[in-house]
């Protein structure tokens, strides 16, 4: 029996989104999408946790993220875990990351770029379904501020 390997979440970018072409006309952009969890300990205090999430997207899709996405959007993502090495200076180093295959810009409003709005886009390399975009809403983006740092 094959595993599963399934990954989402919700959050939002730490920095605006590193976009490159790599090999013969291949695209790669990488984000850094923190998700908040909150809670009340024992003493009764309120208790936050921000976790990082390395994300990679390739193709179209990637470009589409480069192109539309900025530090503070909030974005949902969907895609598997996929760790790999590389060697510097003679020593073995490690990444994990998440390979997206779909990407749902979230919120909007008049801070967002033309035609950014709240779109689904799908990689093809990863759903063969093609380029068909599904465009849903997701109501008015909370608020956020972009001047605050994000510690990344």
């Amino acid at each position: 029996m094959s595993g599963i390997n399934k990954v989402i979440i919700v959050g939002r970018l730490g920095q605006d989104p590193e976009m490159k072409a790599v090999g013969q006309g291949a695209t790669v952009t990488r984000l850094n999408v923190a998700t908040s969890e909150n809670w009340t300990d024992k003493s009764g205090n309120k208790q936050e946790r921000t976790e990082w999430h390395r994300i990679t997207v390739w193709g179209k899709l990637a470009e589409l993220c480069g192109k539309y996405l900025a530090k503070g959007r909030q974005v949902y993502v969907e895609g598997k875990l996929q760790t790999r090495s590389w060697e510097d200076n003679g020593q073995k180093k490690y990444a994990t990351e998440i390979v997206a295959s779909t990407v749902q810009f979230l919120g909007g409003g008049a801070s967002t770029n033309a035609g950014a709005g709240n779109n689904n886009y799908q990689n093809d390399s990863m759903n063969q379904g093609g380029g068909d975009f599904n465009f849903q809403d997701f109501g008015p983006e909370p608020s956020f501020n972009q001047s605050e740092d994000i510690p990344f």
